[in-house]
């Protein structure tokens, strides 16, 4: 058999699909003619139709995942107008930013709802249409910290150590992704994960260059990732490359996690 890459004319769905990474993702599965859903806060969707032109094939759609009739109105309503999805990317998290002693029973739940409860009803709310097509792929997010916990050492003044709830999530994601791979391996549809490593962004990039040489230093690689990077192994996941892929974390961040 023929390893298919080509997403040519399918559509995905990409939530929270205006930040960072994951303007990275949708500005290349434009580039391979895919139609692209990409749903997050209003500003944050605006922002990202400036930054890429407004190019065919996006269509920008605002959604807070942190309301659960929000999101099953998004997946009926893009259902009608956009049909079936041949894939969703659900890159949605939450994370307080406060350490560990100022953390609240409300902080953690907020950050649960957003990072755990929203990516589970996204998942589901894509994965019941795609059953009854019979096919699909859908790729949740964790983290590098949710398998391995943050060095306190690399962290040092003003930069915080990534919160405990945050990594809780993404590891939480993972076995997301490995239960419904299996509830849904019968019907021809796809669960996997990414794991991204170190992507700080690029404010931290500009304001923080003694932050970032400790991340390189603790990456076998010896550098930070770059946003396409990312990109890359998204679009394998979605493609029928992928055709014998499921309930399977990607982990990619340089070597990191290998220590």
């Amino acid at each position: 058999m023929k390893l298919q890459y080509s997403l040519q004319a399918r559509t995905t769905w990409v939530i929270g699909g205006a930040g960072y990474l994951c303007a990275s993702i949708v500005e290349k599965l434009l580039e391979q003619g895919c139609h692209v859903i990409c749903a997050d806060l209003e500003d944050h969707v605006d922002k990202l139709a400036d930054r890429l032109g407004d190019p065919d094939g996006l269509i920008p759609v605002t959604l807070d995942a942190r309301e659960e009739i929000d999101i099953h109105r998004f997946a009926a309503n893009q259902a009608a107008e956009t049909g079936i999805p041949d894939g969703l990317v659900v890159l949605t998290y939450g994370a307080s930013g406060k350490q560990l002693k100022e953390l609240t029973a409300e902080d953690f739940d907020q950050a649960s709802q957003l990072g755990i409860t929203s990516t589970f009803l996204l998942a589901r709310a894509a994965g019941d249409l795609m059953v009854n097509a019979g096919k699909g792929s859908i790729v949740l997010f964790s983290s590098m910290y949710g398998l391995v916990s943050p060095d306190p050492r690399i962290y040092e003044p003003p930069m915080q150590v990534n919160p405990i709830e945050y990594g809780v999530g993404k590891a939480g994601i993972i076995q997301m992704t490995r239960y419904l791979a299996v509830h849904w391996a019968g019907s021809g549809l796809r669960v996997n994960c990414i794991s991204p490593g170190p992507f700080p962004n690029e404010n931290v990039q500009k304001q923080h260059p003694g932050f970032i040489d400790r991340l390189a230093h603790k990456v076998p690689l010896g550098r930070i990732g770059l946003p396409e990077e990312i990109a890359g192994p998204v679009l394998f996941l979605l493609s029928d490359a992928s055709s014998y892929v499921t309930g399977h974390n990607l982990v990619v961040d340089g070597g990191w996690t290998v220590y």
